[in-house]
């Protein structure tokens, strides 16, 4: 099976031109992009893909052991840009998604022009003088909630995720989102993504690198953001007013704007 039908890739926009790549975080699929997606089409050529186990992926494809770490799914980005003969292109990775950009963008450098990190964090776990936002016993306790009960874990977490209790559809949307996810799977990608550690990764990161925070973020506090953007070589840090850890639903036209300005800045 070709890697375009096992990773559900589909492509908007002009024919030719700047690529971007937009890439979703646990839980989701490439839908978290709708309203981003379409703008993002008017200046470029915009590629969406669903990781393996996610949306309309061939679940088939899913192997426990490869999607153990994220390198696994660094190997796909690259077989995926590989397959459509693509160089130089503007990753753009949302939440576990950016630190999957990093591992891909450090192994093949020349398949990327910049990083976007949206939202990124390279460790969710507090330690010494680095914080993360959770203590390993927060960590423990989130993925024994989500091993006993996923479906309610999901409709806990996720209006914690979005943020914005004044708007309630927006936290159901990411809540459907992980109860089309299938359980096994998507008890293997948490443990991936909360018990990763990528802080020694980002100092390899040799492409221009746009860091996305929000003002508010529970799952990636805004010291996380200060942190990926110390730690990459000229990276930039830009502020979204904007809470939640999901902007390009919250905020999609300030996250549209912010990708559209990195991507064509020269």
């Amino acid at each position: 099976m070709g890697v375009q039908v096992r990773n559900n890739v589909s492509i908007i926009g002009r024919d030719s031109g700047p690529v971007v790549v937009l890439a979703h975080g646990f839980g989701c699929d490439q839908n978290l992009w709708r309203l981003v997606a379409p703008a993002l089409a008017e200046d470029f050529r915009v590629v969406l893909f669903d990781h393996v186990g996610a949306g309309h992926s061939d679940l088939a494809a899913w192997q426990p052991r490869r999607y153990a770490t994220l390198s696994g799914y660094a190997e796909d980005v690259l077989a995926i840009l590989r397959e459509l003969d693509l160089r130089e292109v503007v990753f753009v990775g949302h939440s576990v998604s950016a630190m999957i950009g990093v591992l891909a963008a450090i192994e093949e450098p020349e398949r990327f022009a910049k990083l976007v990190l949206l939202t990124p964090s390279p460790r969710y776990i507090d330690e010494g003088d680095y914080r993360g936002g959770f203590s390993e016993a927060d960590i423990e306790e989130l993925l024994d909630s989500l091993d006993s009960n996923y479906l309610g874990w999901s409709a806990a977490m996720a209006p914690v995720i979005m943020g914005n209790p004044e708007r309630p559809e927006l936290g159901q949307e990411l809540a459907n989102s992980f109860c089309r996810t299938d359980p096994a799977i998507a008890r293997v990608f948490a443990r991936t993504t909360f018990l990763s550690d990528n802080r020694a990764d980002l100092a390899k990161v040799t492409v221009p690198t746009l860091v996305i925070e929000c003002t508010d973020d529970a799952i990636a506090p805004r010291e996380v953001g200060a942190y990926v953007h110390a730690a990459i070589r000229d990276s930039r840090l830009v502020t979204l007013d904007a809470v939640g850890h999901c902007p390009q639903l919250s905020a999609p036209q300030a996250t549209t704007e912010a990708i559209a300005a990195f991507a064509t800045r020269s």
